[in-house]
């Protein structure tokens, strides 16, 4: 797949007339060819540098490591796939160079070729993280974009470790157009990316931009407690005064699940985000690197 994407990528990139380019390639701990082909394509032409890390640190650390190593005035971020149409290039820079924008962004108008019911669940992430965030996703945008250096220069600052990139983009700011295309299915292979991972993914991104699930847990606690305190009052009146004591397991079996249920939703809920402030805390680095194109070159 890269020496394609590495020919339609040669080819946009004349159409955009710059001829001062570097296509990076981040290989996320691949056990196929995928680093030999990025050797070949460095030692065929000088422009193009490669990442190899020493496992696999999944797609948004290959991403930061791709724009920490980028030098360009622009950079784009693209998957090898095809999905982002290069073709969309040349007019993304010339919005940057023309107009006052700071980054040109995609977004895919249809999700044809898609699963329907994770086409579904996609819409309800949207609809759900921008109603519990302040920070705007927008819904259907891909990480494909193209942006000024002072806005990958800000992107670079937000070094967590917990990373969820749709949302940094629009954290960080800066004027950004939406291209909008229709969605291109993969030109070759299968996405390494399941309804579960997705799920995880989606998680995570709520996490690192809401505060929401834990107020709806105290809001949901609180008033579990009223509805509790209710009942009490309910049923000592109603024992005391007309002399009907409260009977029947099977309702209270029910109220003792229920609140259960709560609890255990609520220490989820509280777990995650001290698991997510407990990772930060280590300070790991977010990705480790193995080889890179600089050890080709200072071997031959």
């Amino acid at each position: 797949m890269i020496p394609i994407f590495y020919a339609e990528m040669k080819k946009n990139m004349a159409a955009t007339q710059i001829v001062d380019f570097e296509l990076i390639f981040v290989n996320d701990g691949s056990s196929d060819n995928t680093l030999e082909s990025m050797r070949t394509l460095a030692r065929m032409d000088n422009r193009v540098r490669y990442l190899s890390f020493s496992r696999n640190f999944g797609k948004e650390a290959a991403m930061y490591a791709g724009l920490q190593s980028a030098t360009g005035d622009y950079v784009a971020v693209m998957d090898v796939d095809l999905q982002d149409p290069p073709e969309l290039l040349p007019s993304m820079y010339k919005t940057l160079k023309k107009e006052a924008f700071d980054c040109v962004g995609t977004k895919r108008v249809d999700r044809n070729g898609e699963p329907r019911i994770r086409s579904f669940f996609a819409k309800m992430f949207y609809k759900l993280i921008n109603r519990i965030s302040d920070n705007y996703i927008v819904d259907g945008a891909r990480d494909y974009r193209l942006m000024t250096r002072r806005m990958v220069d800000a992107v670079l600052q937000m070094t967590e470790y917990n990373r969820f990139s749709k949302g940094i983009f629009t954290w960080v700011g800066f004027e950004t157009k939406y291209i909008e295309y229709s969605n291109v299915e993969r030109q070759a292979g299968k996405t390494s990316w399941s309804f579960w991972g997705l799920f995880k993914y989606s998680i995570d991104g709520i996490v690192a931009f809401s505060e929401a699930p834990l107020a709806i847990a105290s809001v949901v606690g609180f008033i579990t407690f009223l509805i509790a305190l209710v009942m009490a009052v309910f049923f000592a009146i109603r024992t005391l005064i007309f002399g009907n004591p409260t009977s029947g397991w099977t309702s209270l079996v029910v109220i003792i699940l229920a609140l259960g249920g709560i609890q255990l939703l609520s220490l989820g809920i509280l777990g995650k985000y001290i698991s997510k402030t407990y990772l930060e805390t280590k300070r790991r680095p977010i990705y480790i690197l193995k080889e890179t194109d600089k050890d080709l070159r200072d071997d031959e």
